[in-house]
């Protein structure tokens, strides 16, 4: 374990204003992820059958009322902001800048249940358990629920504008890899996109921002701890990239008069994944999800060919070298090929590190509750960058079995699950003292 020095424990002066200590309702938080799963949930009937709720869409929106109805129920009353962004506020007994507690409800198609409902359900259940103990901590605690976090139309599109970090410009031409675009989705869910900017955050408002998840990765639970410190957040990029040949007759054409524009994206993407694995010092991933090809039948040769590629890194530096080595790969083998090759930026996340006064409350809470706790980066980006550009930031993860995330038997252990809630408990209340 990385030690630091530890924040104080709960002060006595806090202890006397609640009746009883706080604590997680298990059950309540297990029934709530299982009913938000049936909003968007896969064939299959049961929640571990995965779901599809992604951003601004009918599965999403009946996920937002579910969430909307949590919070009445714990007596908070939900808003929601011009970025879609769903919040709820604990008040504290100071007039004092809030301590936030996020993360998302959006998945990836046919994902799991837990990545980023965790957060949002966990959360909750911390500012109804705090409200049932009586409780008052100094700073208001605010809940929030981000939209698009998983990047459907723009990479953590909610906790963006919420930190002013939204490219205004940019908001009439961001799109899907299908092609829907960001103004007609959230159109539909009953929002302007070109009001998204007043979402942003008043100057000062916020103290800290803590966000619990599932690791999505298979450190933890191979190590056998029950809780990580996450110390840093990697940043993401990720590229259009459009090869342009010559259609052509499949049968006809000799081979060496084809002007393929599959084979050109073909070959960037090996090369592509190759140049990150031996210049990305050890901590660079690469992916392409997304390949299209045009006109997409069997006997004519790919005139146009598009991926999308993705690539992160926990350093700054080393995803900027990458990004520029990648884009002249893909110019050598257009011009070796005699293929066009258009490159267009579709959106950047910062590598960032985490706060160390958060990494101390988190800390603390483990201690609090005796649990062990390692120190890891976060492979996967989260809100909780954003928020590092704003205010002290940082993030817990507990384990996900078997490493399992974005695929529809993601899961952790309901224990697991409990042990992380309790932590996100008291480390709200060390950071509302």
């Amino acid at each position: 374990m990385t030690r630091r020095t530890f924040i104080p424990a709960l002060s006595a002066a806090f202890l006397a204003k609640s009746a009883t200590q706080p604590t997680i309702n298990a059950a309540r938080l297990r029934e709530h992820i299982e009913k938000l799963s049936e909003c968007g949930r896969l064939p299959g009937g049961t929640f571990a059958d995965g779901v599809s709720r992604v951003a601004y869409s009918d599965a999403d929106v009946a996920g937002r009322t579910y969430v909307m109805s949590l919070m009445v129920a714990a007596g908070i009353m939900p808003k929601i902001d011009s970025a879609g962004n769903i919040s709820a506020v604990r008040s504290g007994s100071g007039n004092l800048p809030a301590v936030l507690i996020g993360s998302h409800i959006d998945t990836v198609p046919e994902g799991g249940i837990l990545d980023g409902a965790l957060g949002v359900l966990a959360g909750l259940e911390c500012l109804h358990a705090i409200g049932e103990a009586n409780a008052t901590p100094r700073r208001p605690l605010v809940m929030v629920a981000w939209s698009d976090e998983e990047g459907r139309y723009g990479s953590l599109f909610g906790s963006r504008a919420f930190c002013g970090r939204l490219d205004v410009a940019a908001l009439s031409t961001m799109a899907a890899t299908d092609g829907e675009r960001l103004v007609d989705a959230m159109a539909r869910a009953g929002f302007d996109a070109s009001r998204a900017p007043e979402a942003r955050a008043p100057d000062g408002a916020v103290h800290a921002y803590v966000e619990l998840h599932i690791e999505q990765g298979p450190r933890l639970d191979e190590a056998g701890v029950p809780i990580a410190v996450v110390d840093s957040i990697v940043g993401v990029r990720r590229t259009r990239l459009i090869f342009t040949g010559q259609a052509d007759h499949a049968g006809t054409t000799p081979m060496e008069r084809r002007r393929d524009a599959f084979l050109a994206a073909a070959e960037y993407s090996l090369k592509a994944r190759e140049l990150i694995v031996e210049r990305g010092g050890g901590r660079s991933v690469t992916n392409i999800g997304v390949v299209q090809v045009h006109p997409g039948v069997s006997n004519i040769v790919p005139g146009r060919a598009e991926l999308v590629h993705e690539m992160r890194s926990p350093d700054a530096e080393t995803l900027d070298r990458l990004a520029e080595a990648c884009d002249t790969l893909a110019r050598e083998i257009g011009l070796r090929r005699t293929i066009g090759v258009e490159v267009r930026r579709m959106s950047t996340t910062t590598p960032v590190t985490c706060s160390p006064k958060v990494q101390g409350a988190v800390e603390t809470a483990c201690t609090q509750l005796g649990l062990g706790w390692k120190t890891l980066y976060s492979a996967a980006g989260h809100d909780a960058q954003n928020l590092a550009l704003l205010t002290d930031s940082g993030m817990l993860f507990i384990p996900s079995r078997g490493g399992k995330s974005h695929r529809v038997d993601e899961t952790s252990d309901p224990a697991a699950i409990e042990r992380g809630a309790n932590v996100l408990l008291h480390t709200l209340l060390t950071l509302a003292r």
